[in-house]
Order: C-alpha cells, then structure tokens, then sequence
C-alpha cells in the first residue's frame, strides 16, 4: 500500500499536536493538510525541502485570508465561488476553514445552504476532484478494504446518504455526496473536529431522476435505484464494515427518503453510534424555538398544543422531539401523543387510513376526538380551533398555507402565539414572517427554515432567527464521540434543544428572537456537545472516552475540559519530520 504523506500525533485529549510529515520537497505541497502555501516559514522551508519552490516573501494565515476572501467575491456568482472554496479546501484544509470562520454567516450560504442544492444538481458537471467514498454495487462487497484506507486520519463523523432525499429537490444520484462535504465543514467550523477526521460516504444504489439517466455526462452509477431486499442488502453491507472498521465513529444518516430515512435510523440505532439529522436534528432546532418561545411566553412545554403541518421525515422529526420533552416535563405517553397533531397531503394523520409506520405514533382516534367528524373546507382551521392549538410549525413546503385567518386562529388560543413556518427554500415558506407579524398585530413568536430580514412592525423591530441544524448536529458529534457514548439517545436532542436555546440571551428574547446568532455558532455547538455528554454520562452510556487517554471518569466539570481541548482551530499546525525522511 502506498504510505501517506501525512500522518498526525495526538495530545492526551484527542486533539491534534503536529503533522508528520512523511517525506520531504515539493511533493509536500500537494497533500492538504500539510500545505501552508505561502506561509511556510524560512526555517520550515529549510527543513522541509521546500527552499525555491515558493516565492521568496512569506504570508501569515490573516494575510492569507484576506486575500483568499478578494478572490472569493470576485466570481461572478455563488456556485464559482463555491468551485473556488472547494478547490483551496483541496489543496489547503486551513486556509479554507480559516477563510470560512472568518465571515461564517457569508461563507455558511455557499459551502451549504442555499448554494449546496445547486451543487448537487451540477455535481458531475462542475466535478474537479475526489472528495470522500463513492460506493456502488460494483464496490460495495469492498467496503471494508475501502473504508480501511482511511483508518490512518483515525475517522472520528461520517455523513452518510443515500441521494434520494435532498431537501426541496429530491433525488440527485451521485452528487448528493455535496451535502456530505457542506455538513462536515460545519462539524468543523461548530465542533472543532479536524476534517482529517471527517469522512463523506455516498451509498450510490443509482438514481430515479430522468434527466440523470439521460445525461451523458453524469458521473453516478447510471441504473434506476435500487429497492426492496437488495437496497436493504446494500445498506446492511455498508453498516457492518463501518461498524468493523470505525466502532466508535459517529455515523449521521443524511437526506434519505422519508421511508428508508426512519427505517435505517431505527435499524441501526443499537448497532452503530448513529442518528439522522433530518429527522433528530430538525427536531432539536424546532424544539429548541419553542424552548425559548416559552421564556418569553412565561409558559411550560407542557400547557401547549401543537400542530405540525407536513408529516414528513422533518415534520414526524419535529413530533418525535416535541413528544420526548414532553414526557420529560411530566407527562405520561399518551398525554404528550394527544397534545401534538400532524397533517399530511390527505388532511389530518388519523388511525382510519393506512399509514407509513413513521406516522402512527402520532395519528388520532377519531372515537378520542370526536370533532375530527366535522367537514371543513380548511383542515387546518378546524384543528387549530377545537384543539386550541398554540404552537403551528411548517414542514410541508407548501408556499402560502398559512394564511392570515390561519394565523388569526391560533391567536385567539394565546396571546403569543408560536408560529413556525419552517419549509425550505424561501419560496416554499408556509408564510412569510411580515405578513405572521402583522397579521397578529405583532404578537406572534416566529422563526423561519430559511434566512429571513428583520420585519417592522408600528415602529418595532423583529428580528427573525432561523432554525438551523447547524446549531445542534456538530455539538451532537463532539458531545457524543467526546463522552464515548456507545449509542445516540433520544434524550440527547433534548438537552441539544435546551443548550441551544439557553443561547438565546435575555435582550435576544425581548426582540423576539428564538434562536442564536449564526456567529454563535462555535459557542453554541460547545454548549451543545457539553449537553450531550453530560446526558450521555447520566444515561449510563459513556463508559469512557473513544478518542483520548484523558478519562473523563463521569465528571460534567473534566468533560468540558476534555471537550474543550479535542477541538481544532483553522491555525497552521507544527510540522514534525518522520525519523525515516
């Protein structure tokens, strides 16, 4: 086997001390965690081989930046400055985090949302060189030798899809793998994990979307999909040699079919340290809204009643967060079941209709309530009125349906009502944030999927935050490889949901505002993982830490230590020469 260039020496924490680097001269500046480009140092170039292979003047990463983020704003639009972001990141890892965390609430919208979507629709077009694993039928019996070539960058996360659920665009074959790469720059722009720790995995079982079969230039496995026993088979293969080679790596399902996406993440929930941000991370950032929307409301979780309209992977997600805190704050299963409704395309979720597993925890009885009876030409006003509804939450993607006398409805149960309209994109926004304000008179909390301006409102101010997973899936990841859980609980989305929303300061609230600051974001995903962990060490399920010789030993207080310490910061790293060069 061809011996890597690079290699890396740990501190007791975990964390990344020095590169070796495994050999010397020009060759060096071609592997991406070595490179330092121009600021290689005098002394570095000396003894790295590397004197006359770079201009005489050195700069230091800030001037790097600096420069870096010139060009990034001179392509004439976001996908080339995407293209440019991608191809730094493949030739220097920190120059291309370092330019990121330097602006993350302009960078994040081009490394992922909106900009990845485009991205991954243009994949084989735009494609300039290999990132992470591509498996497909014709590779999936060597998963296990595949996934060993990797076991040197000691793989702590992998994103792993599928393709076929990619939000708002639905299937996009091979060049899903785009929003693996966006989501483990934000693990580790939010948590601090190296991206040599970082693994992006496409499960390529082919592809329904017509205008990919039909595109000569289309880089996946070009056959429709697989189904049945041999996509199971193709999945169960992939899961066991990761398990094998990585088990203690945390593996995050992404943006599979709502179908395969509940099923894989309830399979696999006991097998592998695993989870599905779709579903669970959704559910954590909504729920942690709500958490904060009762601050301001002086009300518990407890005394609303919810309806979440698009009983989706998002939407039952949504549910599925909502009905875990409830039981947490006292109520019994079926109490906290009957306090939350979904909608579908077919109206309300009831027991009378065949249904997906997913939607039965939480379809009623119509024997239990017996005004689901009534005819109504708009479902949604029915149920906000005889259920008192509180808490509307958006994840149906259908522009407009929430409607003034929608708003107006929930209104007349609270005085403050939590109006969520969360489908992404913009354009599929149940309902803007001015019209909800205004047509509340200013008293609706809302927060948004997509970013949204301020609105004002009779000489007021509202700033609208945005539920973004961001917030909670890489402080999951650090929380949860840092603590060495053995497993991901339910319960840690919960106490993600209220680290997030503790976030939120007293001043922020008095705006009206729900959710942190993109900027935030460092100190957010560390309050999360924190979270996690604890929730981890006092479920039982972190019997010691996976990646560290610094034992956390139980204790709250030597975990943020550890924590703290694991994480790293886009600043060039010392270079150690292997004792063979």
């Amino acid at each position: 086997m061809k011996k890597n260039v690079c290699n890396f020496e740990f501190d007791e924490f975990g964390g990344t001390s020095a590169l070796i680097a495994r050999t010397t001269g020009p060759t060096l500046q071609h592997d991406h965690y070595l490179n330092k480009g121009t600021a290689f140092t005098e002394e570095e170039r000396l003894e790295l081989g590397l004197s006359g292979a770079l201009p005489p003047s050195c700069r230091n990463l800030d001037s790097q930046v600096k420069n870096s983020a010139v060009k990034v704003d001179e392509k004439k639009d976001d996908i080339e400055r995407y293209i440019y972001i991608r191809a730094l990141f493949d030739r220097n890892v920190t120059l291309a985090h370092a330019l990121i965390a330097s602006n993350i609430p302009h960078y994040m919208r081009i490394i992922y949302t909106p900009t990845v979507g485009l991205v991954c629709q243009r994949y084989s077009n735009i494609y300039r060189s290999a990132n992470g694993i591509h498996f497909y039928p014709g590779n999936i019996h060597q998963a296990e030798e595949i996934l060993k070539r990797y076991t040197y960058r000691d793989i702590r996360v992998a994103v792993v899809t599928d393709n076929q659920g990619i939000l708002g665009i639905g299937d996009q074959g091979t060049g899903g793998i785009a929003i693996c790469l966006g989501k483990l720059m934000l693990y580790t722009q939010g948590a601090g994990i190296a991206p040599w720790h970082c693994l992006p995995i496409s499960l390529d079982i082919g592809t329904n979307n017509p205008d990919l079969l039909a595109d000569k230039e289309y880089l996946g496995w070009r056959h429709e999909r697989l189904t049945g026993q041999d996509y199971l088979d193709f999945i169960g293969t992939f899961s066991t040699a990761f398990k094998k080679v990585f088990p203690h790596a945390l593996c995050q399902w992404e943006d599979f079919s709502k179908q395969n996406a509940f099923a894989i993440r309830d399979t696999y929930v006991d097998e592998m340290i695993s989870f599905n941000d779709d579903i669970q991370g959704t559910g954590a950032v909504t729920l942690a809204a709500i958490i904060a929307a009762m601050r301001i409301k002086k009300e518990k979780l407890k005394d609303q009643v919810y309806l979440v309209h698009g009983a989706g992977a998002g939407g039952v997600g949504v549910a599925e967060q909502i009905f875990v805190a409830l039981c947490e704050e006292g109520l019994t299963a079926q109490e906290a079941a009957d306090r939350i409704f979904t909608t579908d395309s077919k109206g309300l979720v009831t027991n009378t209709q065949k249904l997906p597993s997913y939607k039965e925890k939480f379809a009623k009885d119509p024997k239990r309530f017996p005004w689901i009876a009534k005819s109504s030409q708009n479902i949604l006003l029915t149920i906000i009125a005889e259920a008192k509804v509180t808490v509307l939450i958006g994840t149906s993607g259908q522009t407009g349906s929430f409607t003034k006398e929608i708003a107006e409805a929930v209104l007349a149960n609270t005085p403050r009502p939590v109006i969520l309209p969360l489908s992404n994109p913009t354009a599929n926004c149940e309902a803007t944030p001015e019209d909800i304000i205004h047509w509340t008179h200013g008293k609706a909390l809302v927060a948004t999927g997509s970013p949204f301006a301020p609105v004002e409102y009779k000489k007021h101010t509202f700033p609208i935050g945005q539920c973004n997973n961001v917030f909670v899936f890489p402080g999951v990841g650090l929380g949860t490889i840092g603590s060495g859980a053995t497993k991901v609980l339910p319960s840690f989305f919960t106490a993600a949901a209220h680290a997030v929303a503790r976030q939120v300061s007293d001043k922020a609230l008095a705006r009206g505002e729900l959710l942190p600051a993109v900027e935030q974001l460092r100190e957010v995903s560390m309050e999360v993982a924190v979270a996690v962990g604890t929730k981890a060490i006092e479920e039982g399920v972190a019997p010691r830490c996976s990646f560290s010789t610094f034992e956390h030993r139980g204790n709250p207080g030597r975990l943020r230590a550890l924590l703290s310490n694991m994480r790293w910061e886009p600043t060039y790293l010392p270079i150690k020469l292997n004792e063979e060069c």
